[in-house]
């Protein structure tokens, strides 16, 4: 089956990721967006959508405005009982007849749940090297493209 999705654990992979937004607590609206932005450039790079959970209000409802969800990378925060974790279970059930979906958290028990429904886990450092490697080679391919180009122009003129 196809991959159809990825549900990360936000904090979870805010906390396992120290060298993303530096010096910055790990619940912030910094380290929230900073993550968010990385994980946008992954979606763009890989094409498969992307759902962020965090425990926890939205911080609009706060007051503080939040990145914007889109149906790429989409943000999710739990209401007051829930938490990330049920709505990853959640989501990974009703993803089950669509095709896999791979979750990324620290929580050994939440990732044996999504398998048992038929989809992937990772730990968070798994995914951060995945990430960082699709990032690099994506870089890597702009460059090559942008040297071709410079080099067909040269041709020409």
């Amino acid at each position: 089956m196809a991959l159809v999705r990825i549900l990360i654990d936000g904090y979870s992979l805010l906390h396992e990721w120290q060298e993303l937004a530096p010096g910055k607590p790990r619940h912030s609206a910094a380290a929230r967006d900073e993550l968010i932005w990385i994980l946008t450039q992954y979606q763009d790079a890989i094409g498969t959508p992307v759902t962020v959970f965090f425990d926890g209000s939205s911080p609009a409802i706060q007051g503080v405005p939040e990145s914007k969800s889109t149906p790429e990378v989409e943000i999710l925060f739990s209401r007051a009982g829930q938490t990330a974790d049920q709505m990853i279970e959640r989501a990974a059930h009703r993803f089950q007849s669509f095709g896999e979906v791979l979750a990324v958290t620290d929580d050994i028990a939440e990732r044996d749940t999504v398998v048992n429904f038929g989809g992937l886990a990772s730990s968070c450092r798994n995914f951060v090297q995945t990430l960082e490697a699709a990032l690099a080679g994506l870089r890597n391919d702009i460059r090559n493209h942008n040297r071709q180009e410079r080099n067909q122009f040269k041709r020409r003129a």
